[in-house]
């Protein structure tokens, strides 16, 4: 193995403390200090994360086009197993089976890494995450001795069998079969799976099939080698060219009965679980790339003229370059203090004597919330950094020749992985009101508390403001009485019926995104400043504020959107008064701090905020 995997036994998080709930953030206050920030990863693991990008500059990018080009089968395998002798593969896999055993964040900042290897990060991540985790969280200890040190060394690769051509998001609702034999041995799977990364090339494949009339799934591992296993030819994309992507049939595909993960019926279970840890390292895994694009259109505004001067120097292109950086920023902010909260509830689980496998998955389960959140905000914020660098290319961002093209295809998949944005927005708010109805979450008291306020005489009670960001915390406060004031009416008017409205569910999901998202900002911006003071911060402390106000807008239209739909009369009229309450803001001069920051970009000459 390379000097990667002689860093394992270093790498430690040094942060601790009481873990919190999932949901939480919108009835609770955080501190800065309770937050994890990027900034805090030690040498250790920077220089994991740099080995990752050497990987990067030295197999991917010399040769992204002939991996796109799919002309040669063997490039994207020999990649692979490369990845595998570097120990990139076995990040997540404990070192008794052939792993890393690194502590989640760490796992979080090797997807972030790899997230710029366009086709390849597909490759990874499929095997990695969902062809790899469910073994390592559901398997037996004989199936985690066979399977994990050969998924961990690149020696076999994986691939996960869930989706079919009637079965995406309602993945449940699956017709693929798995018929015991006579004799009792064996399972013979019939069906057929769709858009399988890896298929090509996969040696493992995680199946979901049903055992008879079953409601739920069962998962199985199955060999290639079982036999009873064909595929069509690769399927031709719009983007992430170079990941293989094939439909996959199975016809009397004879399995062991031993090779059922976990037990009978289990297998909604494991897709539910191991999806949202795809999450959540998809929110990871934008960011790279978000960087990347970022840093090409610095410099290539800064090489184009027009006019006679560099396009750099012109105010519209600036706003793009500010924007986009401010966005990627904020989601780095809200993904690593998540992952962080993830690995606190799995440290304070194991140090109650529950198994490590067993503690990873309740870790991650507990903030379900927060990892739709991230996978969501990620992938709209990658959207809008390609779209955007395309337009600063202007014309060379249409151009095949020119790296934005390719980004700009690459990226559209991420608002379809793991869940459509859609989907995770319905699933986040649906949660969080489960949640709350179980008293998991102490959400409805809080909202009556609201409800009166809304019905009282307004406070003229004034704020300290002197400190850092008193202000924009007092603003963030007044935010999650919004989610509170509305998500608390909409539930009692629409009870059960809340789900099957999903516009507002939607509007409730993006009310939840914009406040943990412009509150991450913010903290991570406070804790920097408290290690590097001020005025080494004053580009982030900008990019929070811009962030913000931003954020009130969004908050307010998706806000005003849902008390529309549900609400009339006197009752609206008081909501929408509440609403101008709790969403009032001090103006900021977002066209200067965006200035201010583009022109430290340019300065810079890339992405300098990582």
């Amino acid at each position: 193995m390379s000097y990667v995997l002689g860093l394992t036994s270093k790498i430690m998080n040094t942060i601790t403390k009481q873990s919190i709930n999932g949901g939480e953030f919108l009835i609770k206050e955080t501190e800065a200090q309770e937050i994890f920030i990027f900034e805090e990863f030690n040498e250790e693991q920077k220089m994991m994360a740099q080995a990752c990008q050497d990987f990067i500059d030295t197999e991917i990018t010399p040769n992204v086009e002939e991996i796109d080009s799919m002309k040669n089968p063997e490039i994207i395998p020999n990649i692979f197993r490369k990845a595998g002798d570097l120990g990139l593969l076995g990040i997540a896999v404990p070192q008794e089976y052939g792993g890393m055993g690194m502590s989640f964040n760490t796992s979080m900042l090797m997807a972030d890494i790899i997230g710029s290897a366009g086709s390849f990060s597909t490759t990874y991540g499929a095997h990695t995450g969902i062809g790899t985790l469910p073994i390592l969280y559901y398997g037996t200890e004989e199936q985690k001795a066979k399977y994990l040190p050969k998924l961990a060394t690149g020696e076999w690769a994986a691939c996960y069998c869930l989706t079919e051509p009637d079965a995406g998001s309602d993945a449940n609702s699956g017709k693929t079969k798995a018929t015991l034999t006579a004799d009792g041995k064996h399972y013979l799977i019939n069906g057929q799976k769709m858009w399988i990364s890896n298929a090509g090339f996969a040696d493992i494949f995680i199946v979901f099939a049903k055992i008879e009339d079953d409601k739920n799934l069962t998962a199985f591992v199955v060999e290639k080698g079982f036999g009873g296993i064909s595929m069509n030819e690769e399927e031709k994309k719009m983007g992430i060219k170079g990941s293989s992507t094939r439909q996959v049939f199975f016809n009397d595909c004879k399995v062991p009965v031993e090779n059922m993960l976990s037990d009978r019926g289990n297998g909604f279970k494991i897709a539910v679980n191991i999806l949202n840890i795809g999450r959540i390292k998809l929110g990871a895994g934008i960011l790279n790339g978000a960087r990347e694009v970022i840093s090409q259109a610095i410099k290539y505004s800064t090489e184009r003229k027009q006019f006679g001067v560099s396009i750099n120097t012109f105010g519209a292109i600036k706003s793009k370059l500010a924007e986009m950086a401010i966005r990627t920023y904020v989601s780095e902010s809200l993904t690593y203090r998540a992952g962080q909260d993830i690995e606190d509830r799995i440290n304070d689980l194991v140090s109650g004597g529950m198994e490590d496998a067993v503690a990873k998955l309740k870790g991650v389960e507990e903030f379900a919330i927060e990892c739709a959140i991230s996978k969501v905000h990620g992938s709209e914020v990658l959207d809008y950094v390609v779209d955007q660098g395309v337009q600063v290319y202007g014309g060379m961002g249409y151009s095949a020749d020119a790296p934005m093209e390719r980004a700009y295809r690459d990226a559209r998949i991420v608002r379809i992985y793991e869940g459509t944005n859609e989907i995770n927005r319905m699933l986040m708010v649906g949660m969080v009101l489960k949640r709350a109805m179980k008293g998991e979450i102490n959400l409805f008291e809080p909202a009556m508390a609201v409800s009166q306020e809304l019905t009282s005489v307004p406070s003229f009670e004034t704020v300290d403001t002197s400190e850092l960001f008193a202000a924009e915390k007092e603003v963030i406060k007044k935010l999650k009485k919004v989610f509170l004031m509305v998500g608390g009416k909409a539930a009692m008017a629409l009870q059960d019926k809340i789900e099957s409205e999903q516009e507002i569910m939607m509007n409730l999901a993006d009310v939840m995104i914009e406040i943990y998202a412009a509150e991450s900002a913010i903290l991570r911006t406070e804790k920097l400043v408290s290690m590097k003071g001020e005025e080494a911060c004053k580009n982030q402390i900008a990019m929070s504020q811009v962030y913000l106000s931003t954020a009130v807008d969004k908050i307010n239209a998706a806000a005003k959107e849902a008390i529309g739909s549900f609400t009339k009369g006197d009752e609206q009229k008081v909501m929408l008064m509440g609403l101008k309450r709790f969403t009032k803001m001090d103006l900021v001069d977002t066209k200067t701090l965006r200035r201010e920051i583009a022109d430290y970009m340019i300065a810079k000459g890339k992405y300098p905020f990582s």
